[in-house]
């Protein structure tokens, strides 16, 4: 038997079904008995939502109305009349067992599925198989319309079925048309037959990804479709691999197919890649762009199989032999003292919480030397042993406490991978170089020769902002361009512009303000270069007035981020990195009155436009700020350092190091102490950065001392 089922929400219809997010609010079916060819009651239910602001194409194609709906059943009571319905029909016809047809995959994957999870209710096995009549007819019929462009009203076309869709209500022609259909498919000319229903995945597979296993066994490399990957953004930094599956509720992830991803310091940076059964499920996940995760929405975009390859695949193993337990839980340990044992950390987790196979179940993170790194990943057999171990959360080992967190096949991997690849002896990237283009530094004066853009589309980039500016492009300084980055180094939806005057600055405001840049209005304010400053140096401009940066240094650390990453264009006349530029200047009073100039940075984009596309945002109190500067070429060191008047630069790579992880508590002494034994000069080098008379004198003792 079948249980022909067709169902709308409050929102989108027909081919965007389900992609708003928009609550289920009608359900019609009626049981098709295919062997005697008689049917059972035909039933319709309205559903009551939580929300019953109607859509306006809801409103006209359905008829439906908020005060109807006020009156119906929640969901919930809905689905259990369903099953108690269709059993009683089943009854009648003489029947016992049934599989759902609906017109498409949307009801059931995009509506039901998802709803469902979201406000707990538990579905019935019958709604993880089901028969997608659009299929099943193009099967039937192989000359008629492709899959994707197929409707009940085509079908009924196709077939020559007289039926008028105003003469009955809303879901109720839906329902009797798609049962005329297959009863035209099971006549004796036809003789159609029914037999491989699409399903849906109860629960995600944990797990190392196929591909994984295959690419360590093969001399091959392996690829993964890239039809089949997408990436989530904006996700929550304590998601794991079952809340993602859970996002995409409805959907056949593939195996071990959710690869958390990783930042610099191997922490979740909110973003993960999604491999998916075959691109018809991609396509369908690509419709939940900007759908709910708690109280965040999520991006969701295409991303290719190589991305994938990079985040979940691997070559150790040591790690495959770890991963190839089925259905295990893993959880990762950080922060273990570096002289723990396997017994140790067994004997901290307790018979509460028993590892799969005792010491086979842990896997210590170490470097390429075997040094440990801190890190370890545990697998567990069942959810209870792993939320006992959650509960020792910052409990002590040794003498330090332990963070405990969920974890997944691809966090292994990746993890693994990153500190497998760390090179034993660091060394110093290559000298960089700030340009400093004296004609056109950022304004501080109280003249309001500057205008705010607020509201950029975060894809905007200055070609868009030229072509938003019109006539006014001409009017701008040359360097005047200022895009604002948040602290994760994407656009912050702001820029500043310096005008050539005061007047052109306000007609630009006047002529531009809340003029639209492709989707959205952009907000133009006239404000001062003191102001604006203000911003790019961190603080806050609104209606309350300004709000002081965090930090005033003296320069500022454009973060990394995909616009910067090609080389960049250095000016003959381009200054040496000043000394102040590596550590913080001392602050003194009169340092705090006026924040100085920042150093700008020219990209090669924006060198092509004769623009300043700078990305700023202040570095932490007190620490040196060595991120994302552009690497100037071996040359171009040498040319500048023939010309420099201050302290030349290191006189060889790797004279200067960065020690990064020391105690608060950490003297001059104990760092000395640290580097005994190695024979440097630092003399040479005391001119390069600012210290004190004492540190000087400490530094030029006995050279077998330090090395700086």
């Amino acid at each position: 038997s079948l249980v022909v089922l067709f169902g709308a929400t409050a929102g989108a219809y027909g081919a965007k079904l389900g992609s708003d997010e928009r609550e289920l609010i009608l359900l019609v079916w009626q049981v098709v008995d295919l062997q005697s060819k008689k049917v059972g009651t035909l039933h319709k239910s309205l559903v009551k939502a939580d929300n019953l602001d109607l859509s306006d194409q809801c409103r006209e194609v359905s008829g439906l109305t908020p005060e109807g709906l006020g009156k119906a059943e929640p969901l919930d009571r809905v689905l259990q009349q369903f099953s108690q319905l269709v059993s009683s029909d089943l009854k009648v016809l003489g029947r016992s067992s049934y599989t759902l047809c609906s017109d498409g995959q949307l009801l059931i994957r995009q509506v039901l599925q998802p709803e469902t999870s979201k406000k707990n209710i538990l579905l019935s096995d019958c709604f993880y198989s089901f028969y997608d009549l659009r299929k099943e007819f193009h099967t039937c019929y192989p000359s008629s319309a492709a899959v994707k462009d197929q409707n009940i009203k085509t079908m009924a076309e196709y077939l020559g079925l007289g039926t008028d869709e105003t003469e009955e209500d809303f879901g109720v022609w839906q329902v009797k048309t798609m049962v005329a259909i297959i009863f035209s498919m099971l006549s004796e000319g036809c003789n159609y037959i029914f037999t491989e229903p699409e399903t849906v995945k109860y629960k995600y597979e944990t797990g190392p990804c196929l591909v994984f296993f295959s690419f360590l066994s093969s001399s091959k490399s392996e690829t993964v479709d890239s039809e089949t990957v997408i990436r989530a953004r904006g996700l929550p930094w304590q998601s794991s691999d079952q809340d993602i599956a859970r996002f995409f509720k409805g959907l056949n992830i593939a195996k071990g197919g959710v690869a958390l991803c990783l930042n610099a310091q191997g922490r979740r940076n909110g973003e993960a890649l999604v491999r998916f059964v075959d691109s018809e499920q991609r396509d369908l996940a690509l419709e939940r762009h900007k759908h709910h995760m708690g109280s965040r929405y999520i991006e969701v975009y295409k991303a290719t199989g190589e991305e994938f390859l990079k985040i979940a695949g691997g070559t150790s193993n040591e790690v495959a032999q770890f991963l190839s337990k089925e259905n295990q839980v893993i959880i990762r340990m950080r922060g273990l003292p570096f002289t723990a044992t396997q017994e140790d950390v067994l004997g901290f987790l307790g018979p509460e919480c028993p590892v799969t196979e005792g010491k086979e179940g842990l896997l210590f993170v170490k470097y390429p030397d075997g040094r440990p790194t801190g890190d370890a990943f545990v697998l567990f057999s069942c959810e209870e042993y792993a939320q006992n171990a959650l509960k020792k959360h910052k409990e002590i080992l040794g003498k330090r406490y332990i963070e405990l967190f969920r974890s997944t096949a691809a966090e292994v991997q990746q993890v693994l991978n990153r500190y497998m690849s760390t090179p034993l002896i660091p060394t110093l990237p290559t000298p960089i170089i700030p340009v400093i283009p004296p004609p056109y530094t950022i304004a501080t004066g109280s003249i309001r020769d500057c205008v705010r853009l607020r509201g950029l589309p975060y894809t905007a980039g200055i070609d868009d902002i030229l072509e938003f500016m019109g006539d006014a492009t001409g009017d701008i300084k040359p360097h005047g361009v200022h895009m604002v980055l948040n602290q994760q180094g994407r656009p912050s939806g702001d820029a500043f512009i310096q005008m050539k005057s005061a007047d052109k600055a306000f007609l630009v405001a006047q002529k531009c303000h809340k003029k639209m840049m492709k989707d959205r209005y952009v907000e133009v304010f006239q404000c001062s270069g003191e102001e604006m400053n203000f911003v790019l140096m961190g603080g806050t401009l609104n209606r309350s007035g300004l709000s002081p940066p965090p930090c005033k240094l003296p320069c500022l650390s454009p973060p990394a981020y995909a616009a910067f990453q090609t080389a960049a264009v250095i000016p003959a006349e381009a200054a040496l990195y000043q000394p102040q530029a590596l550590l913080p200047a001392t602050r003194t009073p009169q340092a705090s009155a006026a924040a100085p100039p920042a150093v700008t940075y020219y990209p090669a984009q924006a060198a092509q436009l004769y623009m300043n596309y700078t990305a700023y945002y202040p570095s932490p109190p007190v620490s040196p700020t060595t991120v994302g500067y552009i690497t100037a070429p071996p040359g171009a060191v040498a040319a500048a350092a023939a010309t420099a008047t201050h302290t030349p630069l290191l006189a060889q790579p790797g004279a200067l190091v960065r020690m990064q992880g020391l105690p608060y508590n950490t003297g001059m002494k104990e760092i000395l102490s640290f580097f005994q034994g190695y024979q440097y000069a630092p003399d040479d080098y005391n001119g390069l950065i600012q210290l004190s008379d004492q540190a000087r004198s400490v530094l030029q003792a006995p050279k077998e001392w330090v090395c700086l």
